[in-house]
């Protein structure tokens, strides 16, 4: 019975990260590749073997979640001291809508930390440097990670578990919507719009050139969702305003 719910998890994540990263990438990297519709962030194209590599080690982070979530759920010992439920009821509907924001906003946050700290010179070389292989990153890095940087990206789950009442419906959306940024922030592709990042709300949001950034060049634009903490604690690159209005610009004289 494990082993059935153990292959059922990660066929969860598994199916989650090959549609949307598959889809994203047969758009911008194979159906509109040799045309000026989109200017890529970086001129140059991954080649097969970064693919590859970015696929192999998702594959690998994919059943690390899946042995978190059957460690978690499949044992009622741990499930008695969680938050999660499974009637709205519960907790009425408001809750239910108001915890999404409340996820994503935990998640950047966890996020933030847990990053920049795997960034230390005595932890990058354990965790993270399998991340930053992708210099040039494509959709099928979203999941790319060390299995120990797996684990360490799994405990937000755990976290949820534990902080927060969480219900079935808030687990399924948040993956889904964690998957579709990952895609987008890796995606090599700007879709937002120029000038979007002097916006009010566009200021504090995280784009797919900034993410691409931290990529080649290691340091700093640590956050996920939003620009919230690299703004407060100053590690957001000083380069990105420059980049983001070159390759934006490019896009609008497509």
């Amino acid at each position: 019975m494990k082993f059935r719910h153990y292959f059922l998890y990660a066929e969860k994540f598994g199916s989650r990260y090959f549609l949307v990263a598959g889809i994203a990438f047969s758009v911008f990297y194979l159906l509109f590749k040799r045309t000026k519709r989109f200017k890529k962030i970086q001129s140059r194209f991954p080649r097969l073997k970064d693919y590859t590599r970015d696929i192999a080690y998702a594959i690998i982070t994919i059943f690390i979640f899946a042995l978190v979530f059957l460690v978690i759920f499949d044992s009622p010992v741990i499930m008695r001291h969680t938050w999660f439920y499974r009637q709205i009821s519960e907790h009425s509907w408001f809750y239910f809508f108001l915890a999404f924001p409340l996820l994503f906003v935990l998640h950047d946050t966890y996020f933030y930390r847990t990053h920049r700290s795997m960034h230390h010179k005595k932890l990058f070389r354990l965790f993270h440097h399998v991340y930053h292989h992708s210099t040039n990153p494509s959709p099928w890095s979203a999941y790319a990670f060390h299995p120990l940087e797996a684990l360490v990206e799994a405990g937000i789950f755990v976290l949820f578990l534990f902080v927060m009442s969480i219900h079935p419906l808030h687990i399924f959306m948040f993956f889904f919507l964690m998957t579709v940024n990952n895609a987008y922030g890796h995606l090599g592709f700007e879709r937002y719009p120029r000038g979007f990042k002097k916006s009010s709300i566009g200021k504090w949001i995280n784009t797919s050139i900034n993410h691409n950034l931290h990529h080649p060049f290691f340091k700093g634009n640590y956050g996920l969702y939003f620009t919230c903490w690299d703004r407060l604690k100053g590690t957001l690159r000083p380069d990105y305003d420059m980049h983001f209005e070159e390759v934006t610009a490019k896009n609008n004289n497509k």
